[in-house]
Order: structure tokens, then sequence, then C-alpha cells
């Protein structure tokens, strides 16, 4: 078995979460049968896998014990875990067996078709040789999930971990998440009945509750861990077994926690009530519901600021699709929790969706960009009908400067700070050989000279953006003044506005390039002026492309960005094939303004060695080093920048 090399991070772990880590395949269309489905989006799955995933993006630090197989799923598993910030340094490949699969659609709020795809899974093959005492003991808690006390092999795999945990004095946490198909109780295809009585099931879990600090279900969870379908005797009977701070999850109604003696009725008791919101469906709340709890819980709060984050975050996610990548980040929930009353649509409020979006996104921070642009398409045809070549060598030529990249990373050490803006009009292979390798990507989305702007393939971009990998970057050019014609200004806005919410429902970042109109006066307020115009639009781009500007004129683009949009990921500047001692002024005029990330330079590069290549005077070998030796010189210039 092989397990990942991430090491655990900055001392003592919060929680590690053991037991069920699998891949969701959600149905995209909502109230259909699961045999009507016709497209599904693909999500981290797995109840202690989403419940990790939750409580890093609660600022807590998690990690993961389980197993995933040794295929592409599996990988999916590990790498989304680790893009979200949970330790996997004990996520164990297994050799032998595949990744566990969920399929499920969306009926109704409460009904959700759903099938598990599970047999002899690698997750349920854990063994006590995957994890070690000192692993268990470098964390505050332990949490397991109920599914890993359903057969001998992992039932005796969480006890050697409890085992470990109680000799630590390391506080043990079940989340009961009863599926009666994965104890054999029902056929293969019910996945979504949620309780059926089992006494030699409630009988088999009541040998744990005497080593738990912390059991958390719903009433009929409760149910089956007390053997009795009247939650009050449930409780009881659980609380004749342990001391364990036990939390009642009572879905709209909120939760009821319960430490000491259990109450005649629950009338006796408080109910921590949540937010009142329209509910989308309710699976995958519960995940959430948990990592908010352990948010406060493990931080020692009280059960009442406790219970508030878990209903927060039971809430936002049951107003959305999916489990895992619904779950709020903390900065997010905080946001809600501030203002629910004011969002019974947590789906339809701009501001939470925007938090959503850009506190959630992977990687959380570029430190510097040096991209090569050639997405150039109409510049290069006329390069190419002007030196006698044909169109098909633009595409060549793409793959070539992508070999120039890839030496100049050897030769800068640039490697994550690297990157290119390529189209798919001539660039297509181009893209293919850097898509996967961590590069900043971007794509642009803009027809080659329009004014107004237009969008190529026609205003049906989100279907477009569907064929785009995630990390592309949606780029856009447009050529934009406030002094415009007002039609004119009109039309950009609401196209350019129609391409930020396709980014946002697709997931795409955006980078949008403005450039003022030929004979445009700009001083040194224009630019923010302009960004301002969009940011009242309601349109904030998770990256801007500018021109060159005085420090004056940074210093009014920064402030504009950071009161506006603070979680805007940065400027980065364009050449306009500027020649590189005025690249390298313009340089000097943003250091020192943190919201300059980089560059995204195409022409100064290639112009002059692209033009020779195209017309047969020099060879591959000689424009992959010319445009090389150009590209590392631009990155020096930006590395040596200089303020004044």
């Amino acid at each position: 078995m092989t397990s990942g090399t991430t090491d655990i991070a900055n001392g003592p772990l919060d929680v590690i979460c053991l037991g069920r880590a699998a891949v969701d395949f959600y149905g995209n269309q909502i109230g259909s049968r699961l045999e009507d489905t016709g497209s599904f989006a693909r999500y981290l799955g797995g109840s202690s896998a989403n419940i990790a995933f939750g409580c890093a993006r609660q600022g807590l630090k998690s990690a993961m014990l389980t197993r995933v197989g040794d295929e592409h799923m599996g990988r999916f598993v590990r790498e989304e875990l680790a893009r979200g910030g949970v330790d996997v340094s004990h996520v164990v490949t297994d050799p032998d067996r595949f990744t566990g699969l969920v399929v499920l659609g969306i009926k109704d709020k409460d009904t959700f078709p759903l099938i598990f795809f599970r047999n002899d899974c690698a997750d349920m093959a854990i063994e006590a040789s995957d994890f070690s005492a000192d692993f268990i003991a470098s964390s505050k808690s332990l949490l397991i999930t109920g599914t890993h006390f359903s057969t001998p092999g992992t039932y005796s795999t969480s006890l050697k971990a409890i085992e470990h945990a109680r000799a630590a004095g390391v506080r043990v946490i079940v989340d009961i998440d009863y599926r009666p198909v994965l104890w054999g109780l029902t056929g293969l295809g019910d996945g979504e009945t949620r309780f059926i009585d089992s006494q030699s099931v409630s009988a088999h879990l009541q040998t744990i509750w005497p080593e738990c600090d912390l059991i958390v279900g719903t009433e009929d969870e409760m149910h089956i861990a007390g053997g009795n379908t009247d939650t009050i005797a449930a409780l009881r009977h659980i609380r004749s077994l342990s001391d364990a701070t036990l939390v009642l999850k009572l879905g709209e109604r909120g939760c009821v926690v319960l430490d000491g003696e259990v109450p005649a009725s629950l009338d006796e008791v408080t109910i921590f009530s949540g937010p009142e919101i329209e509910v989308l469906n309710v699976l995958g709340a519960g995940d959430a519901f948990m990592s908010g709890f352990l948010r406060g819980w493990l931080r020692n709060e009280n059960h009442e600021t406790s219970a508030a984050y878990a209903n927060a975050c039971g809430a936002l996610v049951v107003s959305r699709h999916g489990c895992s990548p619904a779950i709020p980040t903390d900065e997010e929930l905080d946001h809600y929790m501030r203002h629910a009353p004011q969002i019974p649509r947590p789906d339809l409020d701009n501001e939470l969706n925007y938090l959503h979006r850009v506190t959630t996104r992977q990687p959380a921070s570029w430190p510097e960009i040096h991209a090569l642009a050639f997405d150039h398409r109409r510049q290069l045809v006329e390069m190419a009908q002007r030196a006698g070549a044909e169109l098909q060598r633009i595409a060549t030529l793409k793959r070539l400067m992508v070999r120039a990249i890839e030496r100049s990373v050897d030769a800068v050490g640039a490697n994550g700070t690297v990157g290119a803006i390529i189209d798919d009009t001539f660039g297509q292979d181009a893209l293919n050989d850097v898509t996967g390798r961590g590069w900043w990507i971007a794509r642009p989305a803009e027809l080659s000279g329009s004014r107004p702007l237009e969008l190529e393939g026609g205003r049906s971009i989100g279907d477009r953006l569907r064929s785009w990998p995630l990390e592309h970057i949606v780029k856009c050019l447009m050529v934009y003044g406030l002094d415009d014609d007002t039609m004119l200004r009109l039309q950009q806005e609401r196209q350019v506005k129609e391409l930020y919410q396709a980014c946002c429902s697709s997931g795409h970042e955006l980078l949008l390039e403005i450039l003022p109109p030929a004979g445009a006066v700009v001083d040194d307020d224009t630019c923010a002026s302009v960004l301002a115009r969009l940011y009242n639009l309601e349109i904030r781009p998770d990256w801007w492309k500018l021109p060159m500007m005085s420090r004056a004129a940074w210093r009014n683009v920064s402030d504009q960005i950071s009161r506006r949009a603070p979680h805007c990921r940065g400027v980065v500047i364009l050449g306009m094939d500027a020649p590189a001692n005025a690249l390298r002024a313009g340089f000097n005029a943003c250091a020192g303004f943190d919201i300059c990330k980089g560059f995204t330079i195409g022409r100064t590069i290639f112009a002059r060695p692209g033009r020779q290549w195209l017309a047969g005077e020099i060879d591959d070998e000689a424009l992959i080093e010319s445009v090389a030796r150009n590209y590392v010189e631009l990155i020096d210039y930006w590395r040596d920048r200089k303020a004044g």
C-alpha cells in the first residue's frame, strides 16, 4: 500500500476523520427521476471525507484516514482533499480495489434516488496497519462515521483507532450516519432509505458508545443507536451507556445538545433553531452540520455557538447542489450568520455566492504570474500571410512557444509562476500540452477584434464553457471607455456581465482585460473609474489585465480594488508590442503595489522570431531559443523592478 507524502503541518491536528471517501455523481436535472437524468456533476463524496473537507473550510486542521483505489477517481479524491487543505498523509492507495462511487439525483427537497457502488471498495479495506498510535495522538479528536462499524474488518480497525485515541486522551466522535443499505438491510438499489429498525445493528453500535465523547445523529439515527423508535427512550438508553455529549439533529427545526441526564420530554430542552431558508435538497446537510459544530466544539465554545455554526452550515448546503463543494468557508459562514434574516434564498444572494466563489478558489493564491501570451488570432493570420506561410503553421508555432516556456522554467526556476494565454482557434494542441501541469492558463472568449464586444461561438457562452477545463481562466478583452457612445457602452457592459455570470455558474475564473479606445484621453483616474463602473454593475472579475500606468494611476487602481473586491486575485500587465525597455519602465511603475501580480506579454517576446520562423528563415530550435531568451529577460525585469 502507498500513501501520500503531505506531512502534518504546523503542529497537532484538530480532527482525524476515519471512514468513507468516495466520488459523488450528482444529477444536474432537478426534479428528474434518476432514470431520466441526462448529465451529472462530479464531487468529492463519502461522509468522513466531506466532514474532513468541511472542517478544513471552517479553519480547522483536519486529516483523512482512509483508502482509495489506484485509479483516476482515487487520485481525484486525494487531490480534492489536498486542495481543500486536508492532510492526506494517511490516505492510502489500495492497488486491488476501486474507489467507492455514488450516483444520485434530486427529485424534490426530500427525495433523492441514490445508488451506492461500494462492493469491496477501497475505504472498506482499511486496516490498523494503515496508521500508528502516534498519528492518532497527533490530533485533538478522532471522528468515525457509522458505516465503518458495519463489517468485521472496519469494526476491528475502528476499535484500534479508538484504543489509540483513548490512550492518548484524544476525544472520540461518532457521526452515526446510518445508511441501511450499507448494513445489508435493503436491496442494492434502495440507497435513499434512511431508516430500517434492526436490533442487531443497534446492539452492535452500542458496543461503541462507552468510548465516545460526542455522538451526533438525526432522530432516526438516534433510534437505531438507542434501539428504540421513541426518541427520548433511545437517548436515555445511549446515556446509560455513555457520558458523551449527545447532539440530536432536528432538520429545519435546528438541534438539541445534551450533557448529563436526558429529560422526560424534548419540551424540556433548549432547541437551538437554525435559519429559515428554502430547501433544494437535504442530502449532505449532515456532513456540513458536523463541520460547523466541530468548529465550535473543538475550540471549547459554548453549545449555543457550536449549534449556530452547525445549523447555518447545514442551511447553506441544503440550498445548493452537491455536498462538499457547497460547504461554506469560515468567512462565508460568518457573513451569512450576520445577515441570515435578510437571506431567505442563499442560492440567489449575490454577496453570499460571491464570497463562496472567491474563498473556495484553488489554488488559494498565486505569488507571481509570468505569462507568455500567444492567444493572438487575427495578428498571427496577418503575420503568416505576409510571410507567405500556410495558416496551419500557426498551430505548430504555438506548440513551439510552449516548448520555449518549458525551457525557461528550467532556466529561471519559475515553476509555479509560469503561465500562458492560448486560444483554441489555432492553439488547441498547445492548450492540451499545458493543461494539468499546474501552470497559470488563460484562454480567450472574445471574438478577436470585436467592438462592440462579441464572444466566440455566439451568445451561448455557458454551453461553450462546459467543455473547458476548470483550470482554464476565461480571458476577455474589451476596448471600453466611460465616454463611449451610450448604446455601445451598455451593449458591452451587458455582454461582459453575461460572461461573468456564466463563469460564476461554470466555476471558471474570469480575467477581464480593459483597453482604452484609440485616441481616448487617459489620466491617472481613468482606469480606476472604469473599474468602479464595472464593480457597480456587480461584475467582479478574479483577475484584471491592464495596460502600463503611472504610479499615481496604480495607486488609484489598487485602492479601488482593495475597497470593492478585496478577494481579487490580482492585476497582470499587458504589453501591446512595447519594446523591452518600455516594459521595464512600466514594471518599475507598479513596484510596491501588491495587487500587481505579474505580466501577460506576447508580441514583445515572440513577434520577431515568430515572423522569421513563419518565413522559413530560422528553424524550430532557433525559434524556441529566441523566445525563451526574450521571456527570461522579461522575468528578470519583473523580479528586479524598483519603485521610482
